[in-house]
């Protein structure tokens, strides 16, 4: 059986030579090699520790290693990744150790001509501990992107969109594992019980600052608690609830949520409903529709209807809805801490979804009543896909007009932005980076 580093390495290879995502390479990994609860949590400390600093840890390296950088083995750089993460941000690990065990992990992967330059390369980091290379401060842009290991591009973006003071603090939310949280399932419990029944599975919960969401910890296998099992709660990040909040449909209105897996959106949407109603919940592909069947079982909302169906281009909706949501596919800029590799794909990659996005939510619009709410809403912070998507859409669809947010109790606007549009910042709003816009149909 692969030891912690073992399984973070091989991990950390999916990731960043097959292209898998962390998060599902991580669990099947763990699950894989029976690691204990210790171990699973050094596994995933470090490899999301190696993600979220892998443009520092690089630039370190360059600056350090006597071969170029683009000559090292990929196999030989992520385990100085993984050595150089240790010595510099585990404070647990002695830095003789992290070096050691860098050196044999080389050797079991058969690097035998790399575990020399392996330890010399950490040996040196260790002796420069303190002075280690960082771009200077005037180059802002450089300096920030090293820091904070956020490609040059994004902190472009974010400077100019958002602010220096903004960008250097969604900048800081990027490193450290996110606040798991859980919406409270009223149909079956209350906040107050269900925080007192996790208590006794030694689950400690809080309220936050969105009513029916509890912030949690020492959890566990989430899915293995029984208060899971009963279906008193489902895991949603309180961005994604202010969303539903803010959708606001009534109990018996009929709604549409476009972009639905998972499903939170839908389930916390039903449940204000008081599961009254009808929401039709729609994904592209039919094993996440089973996922948002299940869930909604599991929950005892008996409203949800799921089916397939392409949000860009299908047509054969013929019932008109209250409340029509698009939580389009977005190139995930507000939930990099949940999923760090993101932030390392190239900015060309992200150029086809604005069109995408426009699409859907032109098709989406067909389907709100005469006087229902479209809403709009992305889990990323680019002006390019969030607020001159709605704007653009309003410009052309005279028969739509911007609809004000009632800001749910608990939520402030951070930014000066307009009146329908909301964007939420992980460190001023304790959530996701998240986008949401509302607009009504005014005429037909």
């Amino acid at each position: 059986m692969k030891n912690s580093r073992e399984v973070a390495f091989d991990v950390l290879k999916k990731v960043l030579v097959e292209d898998a995502y962390s998060n599902l390479a991580l669990d099947n990994a763990v699950k894989e090699n029976n690691l204990s609860r210790l171990d699973s949590a050094f596994c995933t400390a470090l490899v999301y520790g190696v993600l979220e600093r892998l443009i520092t840890l690089d630039f370190i390296i360059r600056k350090l290693s006597s071969v170029p950088f683009r000559k090292i083995e990929p196999s030989t750089l992520i385990i100085l990744r993984m050595g150089l993460y240790q010595i510099l941000y585990m404070d647990k690990v002695p830095p003789s150790a992290a070096v050691n065990e860098s050196v044999n992990l080389a050797k079991k992967k058969k690097l035998f001509k790399s575990s020399g330059f392996i330890n010399g390369m950490l040996r040196s980091v260790i002796r420069a501990e303190g002075s280690l290379p960082m771009p200077d401060e005037s180059d802002k842009v450089k300096y920030l992107s090293v820091k904070h290991s956020c490609p040059e591009y994004l902190v472009k973006l974010w400077l100019t969109s958002y602010g220096e003071e903004i960008t250097v603090s969604v900048l800081d939310a990027l490193s450290g594992r996110p606040p798991l949280t859980i919406h409270v399932n009223t149909l079956l419990t209350d906040s107050d019980t269900l925080i007192d029944n996790l208590s006794e599975e030694g689950v400690t919960a809080k309220k936050t600052q969105i009513e029916n969401m509890l912030s949690v910890t020492n959890t566990g296998a989430v899915d293995k608690l029984r208060a899971y099992e009963l279906g008193e709660f489902f895991v949603q990040d309180t961005a994604s609830a202010v969303c539903a909040l803010i959708a606001n449909p009534k109990a018996g209105d009929r709604v549409y949520d476009v972009c639905s897996a998972p499903g939170g959106k839908s389930f916390a949407m039903a449940i204000n409903m008081e599961n009254k109603g009808e929401v039709y919940s729609f994904d592209l592909h039919p094993h996440k529709i089973k996922l948002i069947n299940s869930g909604a079982k599991r929950l005892g909302i008996t409203i949800i209807n799921a089916s397939v169906r392409d949000a860009a281009e299908d047509k054969e909706i013929t019932k008109e809805a209250d409340v029509v949501l698009c939580d389009v596919p977005c190139s995930g800029f507000g939930i990099l801490r949940r999923k760090p590799e993101i932030r390392y794909n190239k900015e060309a990659d992200y150029t086809s979804l604005p069109p995408l996005q426009y699409s859907i939510l032109e098709n989406s619009a067909k389907l709100v009543k005469l006087g229902g709410t479209l809403v709009y809403s992305t889990c990323t912070l680019n002006p390019e896909e969030n607020n001159e998507i709605v704007d653009k859409f309003l410009s052309e669809h005279p028969n739509f007009v911007a609809k004000e947010i009632e800001l749910p109790s608990g939520v402030l606007r951070k930014i000066s932005e307009k009146t329908n549009m909301l964007t939420l910042f992980p460190a001023q709003s304790g959530t996701d980076g998240f986008f949401i816009a509302t607009m009504e149909r005014r005429s037909l």
